[in-house]
C-alpha cells in the first residue's frame, strides 16, 4: 500500500515537472529551451553513442574517486571531532564558515596547484562533498544520549568496542543522512569542475553544447544528470529510513 502510493506520487511529480517543461518551452521558446518530447528523442540517440560512453565514464571514474575522498575525509573529522568535545567546538565555526563559502571562487587555487588534471577534478568535487559529511557526522555522535556511553563506561568497553557497538548503530541513520547530502555536492562539484576546466566529461558535454548552441544535447545530458541523481538519492534515502526504524 504506501509502496504504492509513493510510486503514484512519483508519477504525479514527475508529471508536473514535464507540464512545467513543456510550458516553459512554449514560453521562451526551442533556441532556449527544447521541449521534452526533441529533448527525449535526441537522448535516444545521443546515450548509445561512444561519444557519450566515453564522457560519462570520464565522469564516472572522477566522481568515485572524488566520493571516497569526501566520504574518508568527512567521517573521520566528523568522528573525531564528535569524539572530542573540545575540537568540536572549536572545529566546528570553521567548518560552518568554509561550508558557506562558494567553493567555486577556490577554483583558481585548485588550478594553480593540480592544474588541468583528473586531480583537480577530484579535489574540487572532494571539497564538496567533505563539510556536510563531516558536519552532520559530528552532529549525530553529539546526539548520543547519554545513558548510551554511560551503559558502556559501566560495562568497561573500550574505545574501539564503544565505537563499534554503541556510536556506530546509534549514528548510522543521521551519518547516512550526511552521506547522501555529499553525494549530491560532490557530483556538483566534479560537474563544475569540468565545465571551467576539462576536455572531458558530462560537465564538459553540457558547456560545449550551450557554446554551440545545442540546446538539445544540453537538456539531454541534463536529463541523464537527473535521473542518475534522483535514483541515487532515493536509494540513500530508503537506507536511511530503514535505519531509522530499526532505531
Amino acid at each position: 500500500m504506501i509502496a504504492t502510493k509513493r510510486a503514484a506520487d512519483t508519477a504525479i511529480i514527475l508529471i508536473v515537472l514535464l507540464l512545467m517543461w513543456q510550458a516553459l518551452h512554449q514560453l521562451v521558446g526551442a533556441t532556449a529551451l527544447p521541449g521534452p518530447v526533441p529533448t527525449l528523442a535526441y537522448f535516444a540517440k545521443l546515450v548509445p553513442s561512444g561519444r557519450f560512453a566515453e564522457n560519462a565514464w570520464a565522469t564516472l571514474v572522477c566522481f568515485f574517486y572524488a566520493l571516497i575522498l569526501s566520504y574518508g575525509i568527512g567521517l573521520a573529522i566528523g568522528l573525531w571531532m564528535g569524539i572530542h568535545r573540545l575540537s568540536g567546538a572549536v572545529g566546528e565555526p570553521i567548518l560552518i564558515s568554509l561550508y558557506t563559502l562558494p567553493k567555486v571562487t577556490l577554483y583558481p587555487v585548485v588550478l594553480l596547484i593540480f592544474g588541468l588534471s583528473l586531480s583537480g577534478r577530484v579535489t574540487f568535487g572532494a571539497m564538496h562533498g567533505v563539510l556536510p559529511v563531516a558536519l552532520l557526522t559530528m552532529g549525530a555522535i553529539r546526539n548520543i544520549p547519554p545513558v548510551y556511553l554511560k551503559s558502556a563506561r559501566t560495562l568497561h568497553l573500550s574505545r574501539w568496542q564503544t565505537i563499534l557497538t554503541v556510536l556506530f548503530p546509534a549514528t548510522l541513520p543521521e551519518v547516512v543522512a550526511g552521506l547522501r547530502i555529499g553525494f549530491t555536492l560532490t557530483l556538483l562539484g566534479v560537474l563544475l569542475a569540468e565545465m571551467f576546466a576539462a576536455k572531458q566529461g558530462l560537465g564538459f558535454l553540457i558547456i560545449n553544447a550551450m557554446q554551440l548552441l545545442q540546446a538539445e544535447e544540453m537538456m539531454a545530458v541534463a536529463v541523464v544528470l537527473f535521473a542518475f541523481a534522483a535514483l541515487a538519492n532515493a536509494l540513500l534515502l530508503w537506507i536511511e529510513h530503514r535505519l531509522h526504524r530499526r532505531v
